[in-house]
């Protein structure tokens, strides 16, 4: 059954005392069917850490993420959050998850009071409709393993690629653009910061992808280890992230055994909502 309850449960925190900052949480990573907690829990985590600790006027407008350590998805992650300023018009948040003693993940998350002002963006790249797209669990009808399942149902959104998923074999071709229809399995609530943190949990399942595509490697390659490094995203405007978003990625650059994905999120009406920045390591475990 597919559901958003792994989202739900993953940015459910728990408030704890501590010494080293003013504030600190707990958040339990969502299990996963490989040795490390998918990153998009850390980031999703420590945007609602942060958030906790902001007036209600700032509205988040970036983050900017490194990834140190993998992540045991079996433990809690501690989350200590540092004051760093409130202005005026902007707030800023330094957030350190730590596990088993160690630091795994850090982020700078700044917040603004929102403004009229003229708006620009890039226009959404054209792309089939998402009711004219397979799901992740049509494309993968009849593929048995832990994985295949994972992927189908259990990350708490629907998600349907242009030109084709990158899971089994690389379908379409091998460009350095795709594009991703997301929408929570759910009907999520009405607070936009649930959104927020929702599109920011989403964001890393497929941003690495492009960067496959060029190199023709699918998920499911013999041998392949990909792992986030470092993460950046700044929000423009509101949106529901149980509603239709086209997340448009391209593949900036590849070398030294990393690549850089960029992505943009936009509403069913062309509207820009997010841009992400991530790079990501690539051991193919094959000669390219």
């Amino acid at each position: 059954m597919s559901t958003s309850a792994p989202f739900h449960r993953a940015i459910a925190l728990t408030e704890v005392s501590t010494t080293h900052a003013e504030r600190a949480f707990e958040a339990q990573p969502q299990p996963v069917p490989w040795p490390k907690a998918y990153g998009g829990d850390m980031v999703a985590q420590s945007i609602a850490a942060a958030l906790r600790t902001v007036a209600d006027d700032r509205v988040l407008h970036s983050v900017h993420s490194t990834f140190l350590r993998g992540v045991d998805d079996t433990e809690p992650v501690h989350y200590a959050v540092e004051i760093l300023r409130d202005g005026r018009g902007f707030s800023t948040r330094h957030v350190r998850g730590h596990q088993h003693g160690g630091l795994s993940f850090m982020a700078t998350a700044s917040f603004h009071v929102p403004e009229e002002f003229p708006a620009h963006a890039p226009p959404m790249p054209e792309a089939p409709m998402p009711e004219l797209l397979r799901s992740s669990a049509e494309v993968l009808e009849g593929v048995d393993g832990a994985d295949a399942d994972y992927w189908s149902h259990g990350r708490s959104f629907d998600l349907r690629h242009v030109p084709g998923a990158v899971y089994i074999e690389i379908e379409g071709e091998r460009t350095a653009h795709q594009a991703v229809w997301v929408r929570a399995f759910d009907r999520l609530d009405d607070d936009p910061r649930t959104h927020q943190i929702a599109i920011a949990y989403v964001c890393d399942y497929t941003i690495l992808e492009p960067i496959l595509r060029v190199l023709g490697l699918p998920w499911r390659s013999a041998g392949l280890v990909t792992a986030s490094l470092d993460h950046a995203m700044w929000f423009h405007a509101p949106a529901r992230a149980d509603e239709w978003l086209l997340y448009a990625q391209e593949s900036a650059a590849i070398s030294d055994g990393r690549g850089l994905g960029i992505g943009r999120f936009y509403t069913r009406d062309g509207r820009l909502v997010a841009t992400v920045a991530q790079e990501g390591m690539i051991r193919p475990g094959r000669p390219l």
